[in-house]
């Protein structure tokens, strides 16, 4: 093949010729996305008016908002559109921008998600120490350190992906991501950008374990705890945590774990849509299905915008 490094596109795996298809997915993404904005802006809205929700455990839930609009924002509008122009074509600066922003997400959410469980290790194990150490100045800090770490991890990572010389433009994925990416190489230089993988892998599992670890021992302390509504509060905060986490991992696992089936491209899309667009369209209705405070708050907000639309 020909020298590409000079590219001013690439090309993106396309959902379909057909273009009643192109047109059937433009709405389906559009409904997600639409979907995901409402349902997490009304979480950061509902945090953020609501003085009951003024706490560690909600303040890292509204960053976790914000990243997971920011996730779906950068893979699903570009998509949206290219299906609607019948085209597949992203300009090599977009690509650098999109892979930059997917990889600052996504580590951030993980980071974030990690420091969540540490925050409800310190509530249900140690609650008489919770507000002496994750008082108000405490989470800015960490989520301060989580967002310059991974915008600086977000910048090694591109900037050792494009380094590279691509002897092809053809990404077999729906949005620019560094994997695809990497196999368009022919250079020996990819071979630094899947060593910093193989390291940022041994750091997730590391996270991994840790989430494991906390949780066993949170779900041992709470089976301690003598009253069933206490356990019920305790668990309360808890699952919704977890199941966002779970969903995280278990897609990522089939994702990039899973070995690749190269006759298979329809389930490669299956598989990144449960990535990179489900777990921010569904995280919204997971933390609000068993927190009654966040019920009570986004019942509070939707009741607001009825009364002001009456007196209007």
């Amino acid at each position: 093949m020909n020298n590409l490094t000079s590219m001013s596109t690439f090309l993106l795996l396309g959902f379909s010729d057909i273009r009643e298809l192109q047109i059937l997915h433009v709405f389906v993404f559009l409904a997600l996305y639409i979907i995901a904005i409402i349902g997490n802006l009304l979480i950061v809205v509902a945090i953020v008016l609501d003085h009951h929700l003024q706490t560690p455990m909600y303040f890292f839930l509204l960053n976790l908002a914000m990243l997971d609009i920011g996730t779906i924002s950068v893979i699903v509008p570009k998509s949206i559109v290219l299906s609607f122009l019948n085209s597949r074509f992203i300009s090599y600066f977009g690509c650098v921008a999109q892979v930059f922003f997917v990889m600052f997400f996504g580590t951030s959410s993980f980071a974030l998600l990690t420091i969540m469980a540490h925050d409800r290790y310190v509530a249900i194990c140690n609650p008489l120490h919770y507000e002496t150490i994750m008082h108000k100045a405490a989470c800015i800090r960490m989520v301060a350190i989580v967002w310059t770490i991974c915008i600086l991890y977000a910048v090694l990572h591109t900037g050792s992906t494009f380094a590279n010389t691509f002897c092809s433009n053809a990404v077999n994925q729906f949005f620019c991501e560094i994997p695809p990416l990497l196999k368009l190489s022919c250079s020996n230089f990819y071979l630094v950008e899947v060593g910093l993988l193989v390291l940022s892998s041994g750091i997730a599992l590391g996270c991994s374990v840790f989430i494991i670890l906390t949780y066993m021992q949170i779900f041992s302390t709470v089976l301690k705890i003598p009253s069933v509504r206490g356990k019920k509060k305790a668990l309360s905060t808890c699952l919704p945590h977890l199941t966002v986490v779970s969903l995280f991992l278990l897609s990522g696992v089939f994702a990039y774990v899973m070995p690749p089936i190269d006759s298979s491209s329809d389930l490669d899309i299956v598989l990144s849509v449960m990535y990179s667009i489900i777990p921010p369209t569904l995280n919204p209705f997971i933390y609000s299905m068993r927190n009654k405070e966040i019920k009570t708050a986004l019942s509070k907000l939707l009741n607001f915008g009825k009364s002001s639309k009456v007196f209007s």
